[in-house]
């Protein structure tokens, strides 16, 4: 509509100037004024159509200042006394503009002492024999930006490395080979244990729980198994430490229940008898047989004892050959035992014996 009046309007004046007579100054007037007021009349209109807007000025953002500082070998305790893992980090920290002054705070040993804070409540619950896997924890851990006790700075770490120094994992080592080996020989001696209950409970009970098992072990060999009868009887009285039992006594060969060879039948090592000698036995091997009967070992005061007694009564008796081979074959003094006592008074002829 602008255009269309500033047309219109100047038209008009055209019109004027061309067909009425008038001077050519006041013409150019007319135009100058014509002009001026059409640029009047758009600007007004302009500013009617147009909305006001406001541009807001933006607020100033502060910058995200970042420092950094790198930290390594520090010493922090694990699970186990004496056993410390090193840490090594980059420590990232940014202030937050919250609190005192940065002026007056020592950003970078607060920003330390939180990751190493953070990392010690982590490694002191850990075993130092997994410093690989608490490394990666610590790692996930320490890498989100978290504030400080203070509130003055966001803190995170870089770079996390966590190992042991090379005589702790060495210790670590033989620690770990020793329990191996413990348990090894744990398992092993419960194995023996169990199978030395499993013979003298169950198979050596007695020789017919024996028999029982040897045949049971060699079912396609009876006639074996008959001939090992009183060997087995042997062993399992030798488990049981008691004497053979009276019915297998005619199956065992050689000494039994306390026997042993005399020098006329000696055995060999492997239990077989040697061939019998043509030397017969005397009455000193037989009362040497009867003293082993009797569990009277060499060196018994009772075997000396008694030796001496019948020795002694053989003499009395008119058998001094035989009481001289006692005395030669058991070392017994020729003194008699009653040499040193007198004999008993003898009854006077008045009194009835009693």
């Amino acid at each position: 509509m602008t255009i269309y009046l500033v047309v219109f309007s100047g038209l008009i004046l055209v019109a004027l100037i061309l067909f009425a007579p008038q001077p050519l100054w006041l013409g150019a007037l007319l135009l100058v004024a014509l002009g001026v007021v059409c640029l009047a009349i758009a600007k007004m209109m302009r500013r009617h159509a147009e909305p006001s807007v406001t541009y807001a000025v933006p607020p100033s953002v502060p910058s995200m200042e970042r420092r950094e500082q790198r930290i390594a070998e520090v010493a922090l305790p694990s699970a186990w006394d004496d056993y410390d893992f090193v840490f090594s980090a980059t420590v990232r920290w940014s202030p937050t503009g919250v609190g005192t002054g940065e002026s007056f705070v020592n950003a970078e040993a607060l920003a330390v002492e939180t990751i190493l804070t953070r990392a010690r409540r982590i490694t002191e619950n850990r075993p130092p024999g997994r410093a690989s896997l608490v490394q990666h924890e610590l790692s996930g851990t320490l890498g989100r930006m978290e504030l400080d006790d203070t509130g003055c700075l966001r803190v995170m770490a870089e770079s996390v490395t966590l190992t042991l120094s090379e005589d702790d994992r060495e210790r670590l080592a033989k620690l770990a080979s020793t329990r191996k080996e413990n348990a090894v020989w744990e398992h092993e001696m419960r194995y023996q244990q169990s199978r030395r209950a499993y013979l003298s409970e169950n198979v050596l009970k007695d020789p017919g729980s024996a028999v029982v098992w040897w045949l049971a072990k060699n079912d396609d060999h009876v006639e074996k198994t008959v001939k090992d009868i009183g060997l087995l009887a042997q062993l399992s009285s030798a488990a049981n430490n008691a004497h053979v039992p009276e019915p297998f006594l005619h199956l065992v060969s050689g000494p039994v229940n306390g026997e042993r060879a005399t020098e006329s039948e000696p055995h060999s090592m492997n239990g077989e008898a040697d061939p019998p000698t043509s030397a017969p036995r005397t009455p000193a091997d037989h009362f040497d047989a009867f003293l082993l009967s009797m569990d009277l070992s060499e060196g018994d005061p009772e075997r000396a004892l008694l030796s001496r007694q019948i020795s002694d009564v053989l003499r009395k008796h008119g058998r001094q050959d035989v009481a001289d081979e006692l005395n030669n074959r058991l070392d017994i003094p020729t003194t008699s035992l009653f040499d040193d006592f007198d004999p008993p008074p003898t009854p006077p002829d008045d009194e009835p014996d009693r």
